[in-house]
């Protein structure tokens, strides 16, 4: 396991994406699809991880998402993310998604998530991480934050590792 001592503001890891939502990424009623926003989630919590870890991230799992409100087709979708906490090897990402009225210059908040990551180094080996500081309040109640979802998501996880060391290909039937 590589070794990476130092620490690092969540300012480094933050990252935004923008994205205008065509008729190909929506549904029939014009609304974007919860599969297509969870892509580009993924893919800017995966450049607020690469951003803190310097290394490979690789999304482990997605622990929550709330869509709160519809995405039209024609609207602005603005992604904001940042790494909350790293611990050893595995750090959560806090993800923002907003819908911008460039009229009215507002953003209307759409969904949230929480994704974990591990970075990993070019033989695929994890890699040590550097702690994340958090600078404003609130930096510090989301640091808080991914704290007690992590103890929370721990034993499920065991639970669920467990529960695929028993399952036999034929498992589905």
């Amino acid at each position: 396991m590589s070794e990476s001592p130092h620490s690092r503001p969540v300012s480094f890891s933050q990252s935004e994406r923008a994205e205008i939502i065509f008729p190909g990424d929506a549904n029939p009623l014009g609304n974007l699809f919860g599969g297509r926003l969870m892509q580009f989630i993924d893919l800017c919590a995966a450049m607020a991880a690469c951003r803190h870890s310097r290394a490979i991230s690789i999304t482990v799992s997605m622990d929550h998402i709330d869509f709160v409100a519809p995405v039209k087709v024609g609207d602005i979708l603005i992604l904001k993310a940042s790494v909350n906490r790293a611990f050893n090897t595995s750090m959560e990402v806090g993800v923002k998604a907003m819908v911008e009225d460039v009229f009215a210059q507002t953003l209307r908040h759409v969904a949230s998530a929480y994704l974990t990551f591990v970075a990993v180094d070019k033989q695929g080996e994890r890699v040590k991480l550097p702690q994340i500081v958090p600078e404003t309040d609130y930096q510090k109640r989301r640091f808080d934050d991914a704290g007690r979802r992590r103890e929370l998501r721990s034993p499920e996880i065991l639970r669920k590792k467990k529960l695929r060391a028993t399952l036999t290909p034929e498992w589905h039937v």
